[in-house]
């Protein structure tokens, strides 16, 4: 298994798109760290007469500490199709490049090699997660001091939220392995991605919240399921639904890598590959 794990980092940390797929998520995540935090700055500047009519209204303004947790939570639900697409690579880059031949040559137990792929994608992930975190946090919090009422880096409540975002991001780079794994052809699993982390998931919490009988299912989605790991929801400015606690947002992200894990080593790697 060590053998095995080493050799997955060693190929993965071989190419180059890993990295400017990570330099990008750093760059736009902390451009929209920036955005969300220069606007909860320009709610904290409103006067007392129109933060109340804009409550009148439903909308909501976080002030203090919960603009600065709202700042701080755009990683997960804004970003996390940069994670899935760079854990989708430990798997797609083998098929793109004719090297899952010679992988399978050295290590021929497969469920081994899925295992491995995944424990390398959870290391790795911790190390995207908290460059994807540090993005947020670098663009948001000094708009937040400068304009608003605090970045809050010394409220336990603001780790806690970072230190979940870093988790929440690992575990999206474990489920883009599971993912790439099925979906084997590198430019078809990045538009499925893309797709679905962009478009279909989006609209469809949008809808889940909007329509009664829905609501219960809008919070079984893999993104509704990483708000609630990570505690607090983006989507929440948007009359969302009710998160699951903590302890279910995790089976349920569990539940999608190892449906697609078991997809990868019963699909994929159960035919004869040359």
């Amino acid at each position: 298994m060590t053998a095995a794990i080493r050799s997955e980092f060693r190929k993965f940390l071989s190419t180059r798109m890993w990295w400017i797929l990570a330099l990008g998520m750093f760059a736009y995540l902390a451009f929209i760290g920036l955005v969300m935090a220069f606007s909860f700055a320009q709610a904290s500047s409103m006067s007392q007469q129109d933060l109340a009519e804009a409550a009148e209204s439903g909308a909501v303004l976080p002030l203090g500490v919960d603009a600065a947790k709202m700042a701080y939570s755009v990683t997960s639900p804004l970003g996390y199709v940069f994670p899935l697409i760079i854990g989708s690579l430990l798997f797609t880059n083998e098929f793109r490049h004719k090297t899952i031949t010679p992988t399978l040559l050295v290590e021929p137990r497969r469920t081994l090699l899925v295992v491995a792929k995944l424990i390398v994608a959870a290391i790795f992930g911790l190390a995207i997660g908290l460059l994807a975190t540090l993005g947020t946090v670098a663009g948001a919090a000094p708009i937040l001091s400068l304009l608003g009422d605090g970045a809050y880096l010394g409220s336990g409540a603001v780790w806690q939220l970072l230190g979940w975002s870093v988790v929440v991001m690992a575990i999206w780079t474990i489920l883009g392995v599971s993912i790439g794994g099925l979906l084997t052809n590198q430019v078809a699993a990045i538009i499925v991605i893309i797709g679905f982390t962009q478009f279909i998931e989006p609209i469809a919490r949008v809808v889940a919240s909007a329509v009664d009988w829905l609501e219960g299912i809008g919070a079984y989605l893999p993104g509704a399921a990483a708000d609630a790991v990570l505690g607090t929801s983006f989507f929440g400015t948007m009359a969302e639904g009710d998160m699951l606690p903590r302890w279910a947002g995790v089976l349920v992200l569990a539940v999608y890598i190892a449906i697609f894990a078991v997809g990868s080593r019963l699909i994929t790697l159960r035919r004869d590959i040359g």
